[in-house]
């Protein structure tokens, strides 16, 4: 009795000298690179939003030296050739949004498919195609111009709900379900179309609800039209919906895993189908914006050939991963608006045009490259 006793009391002395410290894991993560990398994967817009401000900073004062000069004292007025400010005012920086507003509206769409680990070929065709329905209905069925509206809109959802479904009941790969679509809506468009455009005069005469979205409101020397306001107001609205809802959580889900999404209770055939055909609403949406801007109802417009390309430049470049599941609607708005400031701050400093798509290459692969390496942090 007296042992047990003995190694009883033995045990409490080693017990009350034992480390009282809960288990930890040890942070091998320590020091400044992997707090950026960290930084960077918990807020993607992040990236974009720096080379924004950078490229806007840099190309303007190189623009405006002359009239920072003078500004700050260094020259006079007779000394620079020009001592008026050019890129940094108030007309130059909302024309960026006037010329980005249509890849704008094409990029919130694409981000939402690439956010599921998709990727969608036919956003610039059924922007077009929309634009040619809301044009056409009205022209030649008589239609009032809010009907018609109303149908080219539901005629974007629709494609996106045909897509939705083969690519999450069917299972082809979103690329392949896109490019057939994308060929689809483009032959569809030219047929029914008959490569017929509508004039701006002739809308603007008897159908000025098409454009709208066109309307210019002038504060300050600042120019916006409603369609650079509706894409902002989709950008933010979207923002919101996927950082705090349950639908935008369950996107961002099937986008990061897929089986894991199904495991958790997500209903991945839903989810899929609701962004594509949301994308697809976007997109028509789009349509009536480009009505907005050109003025006219062209099918031969350049958005449907190369408005994909330019909406997934955007999305790329907002720091959004072409894996799914990580990435913000706001970084597109910025990729965007970086292509904005390059395509038209290169042009009024006189440089040769390849040099805008060469820093937009070196861009979308540094993009990439930084995924890449931002992804790490998870491993």
């Amino acid at each position: 009795m007296s042992e047990t006793t003995t190694k009883g009391q033995d045990f409490e002395s080693a017990l009350e000298q034992a480390s009282q410290s809960v288990a930890e894991f040890d942070d091998h993560r320590s020091g400044f690179i992997p707090w950026l990398q960290h930084l960077l994967h918990t807020n993607p817009s992040l990236v974009p939003l720096i080379v924004l401000v950078l490229s806007t900073l840099s190309l303007g004062v190189y623009i405006d030296w002359g009239a920072i000069s003078v500004g700050l004292g260094i020259a006079s007025p007779e000394e620079v050739s020009n001592g008026s400010f050019r890129f940094f005012k108030a007309f130059t920086l909302t024309l960026i949004l006037q010329q980005v507003q249509i890849v704008g509206v094409l990029a919130a769409a694409q981000t939402l498919i690439i956010l599921t680990a998709g990727i969608d070929l036919s956003v610039g065709a059924i922007a077009v195609l929309c634009s040619v329905i809301m044009g056409q209905f009205t022209f030649r069925y008589g239609i009032p111009p809010a009907v018609s509206i109303a149908i080219g809109l539901a005629f974007g959802t629709a494609i996106g709900a045909a897509s939705g479904w083969l690519v999450s009941r069917v299972k082809l790969p979103p690329f392949i379900v896109t490019l057939g679509m994308w060929q689809i809506v483009l032959a569809a468009n030219y047929l029914y179309s008959a490569n017929e455009t509508i004039r701006s005069q002739d809308i603007e005469a008897r159908a000025p609800l098409l454009q709208l979205l066109g309307t210019k409101y002038t504060i300050y020397g600042a120019t916006f039209t409603l369609g650079v306001i509706s894409m902002l107001i989709i950008a933010f609205a979207l923002a919101y919906a996927l950082r705090s809802t349950p639908w935008g959580r369950h996107v961002y889900a099937v986008g990061d895993d897929p089986e894991a999404a199904e495991l958790a209770g997500v209903n991945r055939h839903r989810t899929l189908i609701s962004v594509y055909m949301l994308a697809g609403l976007i997109c028509a949406f789009a349509g009536w914006v480009m009505i907005g801007r050109f003025g006219s109802v062209s099918p031969s417009a350049t958005t449907g050939v190369i408005g994909n390309i330019q909406a997934i430049t955007a999305v790329v470049i907002g720091g959004i991963s072409l894996f799914g599941g990580r990435g913000s609607i706001l970084g597109a708005l910025f990729g965007a608006l970086i292509v904005g400031v390059f395509e038209l701050g290169l042009r009024m400093a006189g440089a040769d045009p390849q040099w805008t798509f060469l820093l937009i290459g070196v861009l979308i692969i540094g993009a990439v490259a930084v995924d890449q390496w931002i992804r790490k942090v998870s491993i």
